[in-house]
């Protein structure tokens, strides 16, 4: 079912998305939209929403941890110096409306707003494509801009103080199952000696499912790749992974990442087979 505040995402007819625009979500969650469920075509639930380990995780979406001081990512805040703390910093994303929607796809436009003042204004594309009988291909790109009269800058926990927590910008949260999923790409295998890479794509294998993520332009590809299994199966990019991203007045922001949704617990040759045919490299 399609409303003013949801759209059904369908490939070939068959239904593999929701995306919800105006979620009713307390503060501390940084209210935002999100894509959940979100299904293969065979209809596995390959997203979660507000788990009981990490309540701000919100299916699939955008979220960053520090836009110039503000939190957009939910939960507590990393401070210098202190560690995580609770804190009255939540932005939150508003959907402002549809310059597209179909049910192969959508352009959005979003505010990002913090303590009564626009900050970001976002578009958001999403589309979804079939590739085989047992795999599709969910295109996401997003783009920030500054539209405050001073410089803005994204950070995040690494660049707050704590090694290895490089997360925010595209992020996907997907179900957590009685063993970790497989993580490799077409060269590393494991959790350890994939986080933080800069490879073309990234699998995460679950039990009967498998998510391929490829950055799909050069700014993307250049940002490494935030991974979790062991502690919570979850892949997202890292805008801000060693130092503070700057953007300047008017100044854009733009990031696109394809993911693979296959059916079954692919290996690096079918991965690989999938991504380009994804992406079209």
């Amino acid at each position: 079912m399609t409303s003013a505040d949801t759209l059904i995402l369908r490939v070939a007819g068959r239904p593999v998305g929701r995306y919800v625009t105006r979620p009713e979500l307390p503060a501390r969650l940084s209210p935002r939209p999100y894509l959940h469920p979100v299904t293969t075509l065979a209809g596995t639930v390959v997203t979660e929403l507000s788990p009981a380990d990490h309540a701000h995780h919100l299916g699939v979406g955008v979220a960053v941890p520090d836009v110039e001081g503000h939190n957009f990512w939910g939960g507590r805040t990393f401070v210098r110096g202190r560690g995580p703390a609770e804190l009255d910093d939540h932005g939150a994303q508003r959907h402002t409306g549809f310059q597209l929607r179909d049910p192969d796809g959508f352009m959005a436009e979003l505010r990002w707003t913090a303590a009564g003042r626009e900050l970001l204004r976002e578009r958001r594309t999403v589309a979804v494509t079939g590739l085989t009988a047992t795999a599709w291909a969910l295109d996401l790109t997003f783009s920030l801009t500054n539209v405050t009269p001073g410089p803005l800058s994204i950070g995040s926990p690494a660049t707050n103080g704590r090694p290895g927590a490089a997360y925010g910008g595209f992020f996907w949260r997907a179900p957590r199952e009685r063993e970790a999923p497989r993580v490799f790409t077409a060269g590393r295998e494991g959790e350890t000696r994939v986080h933080g890479t800069r490879a073309d794509w990234l699998a995460l294998a679950g039990t009967d499912w498998t998510l391929v993520f490829a950055g799909a332009t050069g700014e993307t590809r250049r940002d490494p790749w935030f991974v979790r299994a062991a502690e919570y199966p979850g892949v997202g990019s890292s805008l801000a992974h060693a130092e503070r991203l700057a953007v300047a007045p008017g100044g854009t922001v733009v990031r696109r990442i394809v993911t693979v949704v296959a059916d079954g617990r692919l290996g690096p040759d079918e991965a690989a087979a999938l991504v380009r045919a994804a992406v079209g490299t």
